[in-house]
């Protein structure tokens, strides 16, 4: 069974220099109908103008993604970490005990476009931890590429979950197919760009919950960027 969660249906919320878009709810949206997806509980599409962010801010007892899609992010945090994520780079906090961190464009001129995923985490009160890594276009292109699992292999960064999080580019035409295994659920989010899921087209912004398919297979419409995140049940 697949269902669409459109782009044009998700939350929104817009403070003039954030616009954001809530796939589940989050903040002053809520939406009983969609408050998570199993333990995957937040997708922000998040849009930051330039040189404005979010100041430092608490955290805890949660799984934070981000994944940059145009420009650049800058973050600081309460363990002494200091980065700057840019296309290719997917970062995670393990909030655990308690985490303070911030987010800002660094870019006087041109704004930011971020992914801000939370899952939750399997273990409550862990020691906060954060992790970053690039990985390059060779390896997302017409492929999935694992950036994210409980163990961390393949150079994935490690998560307090049985979840699995996946990064692919596909070209036009291209396509690419994903086994669940028995008893997992998926959830793809189509970052940029279009696709179609098993005959269904889905642009950017678009998500779709998967479950009870033995097989998915996922073609490229116009150039783009998924993430597909397996999930146990």
């Amino acid at each position: 069974m697949i269902s669409i969660r459109p782009a044009a249906e998700r939350g929104i919320a817009d403070y003039g220099w954030l616009k954001s878009r809530h796939s589940f709810s989050f903040g002053q949206y809520h939406d009983p109908r969609h408050m998570g997806f199993g333990p995957l509980r937040v997708i922000n599409d998040d849009r930051v103008a330039p040189g404005a962010g979010f100041g430092m801010h608490p955290h805890r007892d949660m799984e934070i993604i981000t994944v940059v899609l145009e420009g650049a992010l800058e973050h600081q945090d309460s363990l002494g970490t200091g980065s700057v994520i840019r296309p290719g780079d997917v970062q995670k906090m393990s909030a655990g005990t308690g985490i303070r961190h911030s987010e800002f464009n660094p870019s006087a001129t041109e704004p930011v476009h971020f992914l801000q995923i939370w899952i939750e985490p399997a273990e409550m009160g862990v020691a906060p931890a954060h992790a970053q890594a690039h990985f390059p276009p060779a390896e997302r292109q017409g492929r999935l590429r694992l950036v994210a699992s409980p163990d961390g292999r393949n150079g994935s960064l490690p998560l307090h979950q049985d979840a699995t999080l996946y990064l692919a580019n596909l070209a036009a035409g291209e396509t690419l197919h994903h086994e669940p295994g028995a008893g997992r659920r998926l959830w793809l989010q189509v970052a940029t760009g279009s696709v179609r899921l098993d005959g269904i087209d889905l642009a950017a912004g678009d998500g779709a919950a998967i479950e009870g398919e033995d097989l998915i297979e996922i073609t490229g419409v116009a150039d783009g960027e998924v993430l597909l995140f397996d999930l146990a049940s």
